[in-house]
């Protein structure tokens, strides 16, 4: 059973009721026109174009989300160097990342947006730096240790920066959670930790009920879930991530679609649907939003469905 979980104004308001996540900021930034064929995929955006980076952010806030999760998904130090930028710089790009999602909440705000907007600061996982795919299959040959040392410097540059939760996103190996769990401790930021699954089990194979409980008593961790998944498989997760760790619930899955690698292009049609959310808050989530392919449309049904 969890332990006590880190009290601040974002944990306050998870007790008090769902909240709504944002949509998947790539596909905003696509949207917009924005090429993220780059290997630092929206990272890249937070030195060439900042501001289109406040206007994805911007967008999902307007449509109802009270969470903005950053675009630092895919920004590392070793990400960075390879393109010849410096550790100094590359914290520097982290640090931008909470703050450019701080600036769009202003605005939010200016424009008329009513009650507290949080910030997400997202961790993906190793394998979203090597660029390769590995990230929806875990496994990269490196021991826990190994990925605590990967982890540990930009999560200290992330909370820094002072984001209301650390996203632990998108985890597709329970040993990877492991480390992230080590990596977190003493940050004084809460974090939520989500796998990435496939039916029942992360991208791994490991069952999700063993994986979950890898969090349940990690003090830092205020909930624990799915995301970048079929909206079927999160179903299911939800009431089983609740009962295994006696915590909240996150869930953000993609949009339903799938991805045609020879095409180069989505097929089938999004089951991603406000409807689900009745269930998934009954099972135990209390934080809600989506991820690939689900925009500022499904977000705004999403935040009506909740009463938001």
């Amino acid at each position: 059973m969890a332990g006590p979980s880190p009290q601040s104004p974002f944990t306050e308001a998870l007790a008090a009721g769902p909240v709504v996540l944002d949509g998947g900021l790539s596909n905003q930034l696509e949207a917009d026109g924005h090429d993220l064929s780059d290997a630092l995929w929206s990272a890249r955006l937070l030195a060439e174009e900042p501001e289109a980076v406040v206007r994805a952010h911007l967008a999902y806030y307007e449509a109802g989300a009270q969470v903005a999760i950053t675009s630092s998904y895919q920004a590392t130090f070793e990400g960075f160097a390879r393109r010849g930028t410096g550790p100094e710089e590359a914290a520097g790009l982290l640090r931008r990342s909470v703050e450019l999602a701080r600036e769009a909440a202003a605005r939010a705000h200016a424009a008329g947006v009513a009650g507290p907007l949080y910030v997400a600061a997202s961790a993906g996982p190793y394998g979203a730096m090597l660029a390769d795919g590995s990230e929806y299959r875990g496994r990269y040959g490196l021991s826990v240790d190994d990925l605590v040392r990967f982890h540990r410097p930009r999560l200290e540059v992330l909370a820094a920066a002072r984001p209301d939760v650390l996203a632990l996103e998108t985890v597709p190996d329970a040993d990877e959670a492991r480390a992230l769990l080590r990596a977190v401790r003493g940050l004084g930021v809460p974090a939520y930790l989500s796998y990435s699954i496939a039916g029942d089990r992360t991208r791994a194979g490991q069952p999700l009920a063993e994986a979950f409980a890898c969090a349940a008593d990690a003090d830092e961790v205020i909930a624990v879930g799915v995301n970048c998944c079929a909206p079927d498989d999160a179903d299911r997760a939800v009431a089983l991530a609740a009962r295994v760790t006696g915590k909240p619930v996150v869930v953000y899955p993609n949009s339903g679609e799938s991805w045609d690698a020879t095409a180069r292009g989505w097929r089938g049609s999004p089951t991603f649907h406000a409807d689900r959310v009745t269930g998934w808050v009954g099972d135990g989530a209390r934080l809600i939003g989506g991820c690939c392919r689900v925009g500022p449309d499904a977000i705004a049904e999403l935040a009506a469905a909740l009463g938001r």
